[in-house]
């Protein structure tokens, strides 16, 4: 079993995405949707390579998988016994264009 990290980057989001839910629904909804996420991201905690691999050659060659929770999208990738969670987008979104602009600020 892997050590599960939550970067500040996807911890930012994940509270975005809970503010978002508070303010458009009502607090049962934040709880469920951040339920769901750490629910999801448990799956790569346990087996780090089950997670879809990234279609984006960068993302590809550096390791990065993603798992999907729900309308979200949680990008991660294992690094010896840890996996790290990076980024945490709606699938509706432009997710890979955003992804790939910090996959370049991340390699600056």
């Amino acid at each position: 079993m892997a050590d599960l990290v939550i970067l500040e980057p996807a911890q930012r989001e994940l509270e975005e995405i809970a503010q978002l839910h508070l303010n458009l629904a009502e607090p049962d909804s934040a709880r469920k949707i951040t339920d769901l996420i750490f629910d999801t991201l448990s799956r790569p905690e346990i087996f780090p390579l089950s997670g879809h691999i990234l279609q984006d050659r960068d993302w590809r060659n550096s390791g990065y998988r993603f798992v999907i929770a729900g309308k979200y999208i949680c990008v991660y990738r294992l690094i010896e016994e840890t996996v790290f969670v990076y980024h945490i987008a709606h699938g509706a979104g432009n997710y890979p264009t955003i992804f790939k602009r910090l996959l370049k600020k991340e390699n600056l």
